[in-house]
């Protein structure tokens, strides 16, 4: 029989009790981040209007995304060494922190940073999360552990993005961070008393310590590299080159350590998989964050016509994913990866097409969304399962770890060069759904690749029945 922690420790009634308010506390943690991801991207548009700067508009997602991956290795080094309850603590005050100097940004650049602080404690919440219930919960409560969390992004995605821009329009878009302060305060008292019960593992050895340091560091100049390069994209011409190359210089390496051996390259197998995860959320992330700048700023559509996009999109991804568990186990997941770009290109195509002024109607913009969030539905947690089949149980860790790295770093890589694009075409005075439709050209490519690259996939049925 398989025992927890927390069981070990404590009587049985303790456990239970111990066990619901970690549940229902991760559930309200993963809806409050949820809900904050999808509002941010509804309300950007109204964000850069009132502080100003095109420039840093990809940027608030990018810093986010950046801060994530470093928080995701930070949370995996303290948890093993220091129990799930410090770093947990950590990582709420830092997401309660970053929504503080959202809140008050007096800039754009202050309100990046702010995201970059979010993000790692972002990064950290759900790692602890997904640490907390292998420790508490037996492998065969885990599933539906698992599901609950998942269920936890349906609200928001209903009904998120058309709140946030509520309490945008009514009271001013800083309230859509700060209203939400309180609310973390009120999701960490329910769970951080039961993350404190469950201990740190015993016996982590004087080698493993300087080896997740080491990993920590990696992460860190991966997320400095990718900066550099979005950077170099973005500001003073005369930065591209030197900062492009800095960039790879410092990322690169540390990028080639932290997954497999030629996944920069796409090799066949694992490799292509992480690869592949990365070209995901490029594409897919470079157009979510510009659906709502080109339906405001492009097609002069009000907030809400934005917020309306955001939650179609959401929608239409959980169909897909439910979708795609129903029939993996038939038609295998590299299959549901290739139909997943084979949707997301054309989606990513028809948003580019609605963006031009007076082209087309701009609720083609919502069928775009449509699309694009099926294709990312069936594609997305395919990868997951395929990595997690196509490696030894003893590998399974670093599989993971590397496909979060790669999914990060997409997110991140997407929002920023597709942001670069658009400023760059405000530089030049294009009209903003002129620039939205150019810039969204490089995720439509992407995703092209993507589905080149699916080629290189372990074929074949799942090993998991549906």
């Amino acid at each position: 029989m398989v025992t927890s922690d927390v069981e070990a420790a404590e009587p049985a009634q303790s456990v239970v009790s111990g066990r619901r308010a970690l549940q229902v506390g991760l559930v309200a943690v993963v809806t409050l981040v949820a809900f904050e991801s999808l509002a941010v991207t509804t309300i950007l548009p109204e964000i850069e209007a009132d502080l100003g700067g095109i420039a840093w508009y990809g940027w608030v997602t990018s810093a986010f995304f950046l801060g994530t991956m470093i928080g995701i290795v930070f949370a995996g080094d303290q948890a093993d060494r220091r129990g799930a309850g410090p770093p947990y603590v950590v990582g709420l005050v830092l997401f309660a922190t970053g929504l503080l100097i959202g809140g008050f940004a007096p800039s754009m650049p202050v309100l990046v940073a702010g995201r970059f602080i979010q993000g790692f404690g972002a990064g950290v919440v759900p790692a602890i999360g997904y640490v907390a219930i292998g420790r508490a919960f037996s492998v065969d409560e885990r599933p539906r552990m698992f599901a609950i969390l998942s269920t936890a992004w349906v609200v928001p995605g209903l009904i998120g993005p058309v709140l946030a821009e509520r309490i945008a329009d009514s009271v001013g878009w800083r309230w859509v961070f700060l209203s939400l302060i309180p609310l973390v305060a009120l999701a960490g008292a329910l769970v951080v008393p039961a993350m404190f019960r469950l201990r740190p593992v015993a016996d982590v050895d004087t080698e493993t310590v300087p080896f997740m340091r080491r990993r920590l560091v990696e992460a860190a100049r991966v997320a400095a590299g990718a900066a550099l390069c979005v950077a170099g994209l973005t500001f003073e011409r005369w930065l591209l080159v030197p900062a492009i190359a800095a960039g790879l210089l410092v990322g690169l390496g540390p990028l080639r350590r932290l997954t497999p051996a030629g996944t920069l390259r796409g090799a066949a197998g694992l490799p292509a998989v992480i690869a592949s995860r990365g070209l995901l959320t490029f594409a897919f992330f470079g157009l979510d964050a510009f659906v709502p700048y080109a339906l405001t700023s492009g097609r002069d559509r009000s907030t809400f016509a934005a917020s309306i996009a955001v939650t179609v999109g959401t929608v239409s991804w959980t169909a897909a994913t439910w979708i795609q568990q129903r029939w993996i186990g038939e038609y295998g997941e590299a299959w549901f990866v290739r139909a997943g770009y084979v949707i997301l290109a054309p989606g990513i195509v028809l948003v580019a097409i609605a963006s031009l002024p007076s082209a087309v109607p701009f609720w083609l913009v919502y069928l775009g969304a449509i699309a694009a969030g099926f294709g990312m539905g069936l594609a997305y947690s395919a990868h997951a399962q395929l990595a997690l089949r196509s490696v030894e149980e003893r590998h399974v860790g670093g599989a993971t770890a590397s496909l979060q790295l790669s999914d990060n770093l997409g997110i991140a890589l997407g929002t920023g060069v597709v942001g670069a694009l658009v400023a760059f075409g405000d530089d030049l005075d294009w009209p903003a759904g002129n620039a939205v439709a150019i810039a969204l050209v490089v995720p439509a490519a992407v995703a092209v690749v993507g589905a080149l690259l699916s080629r290189r996939m372990p074929s074949g049925a799942s090993l998991v029945s549906a």
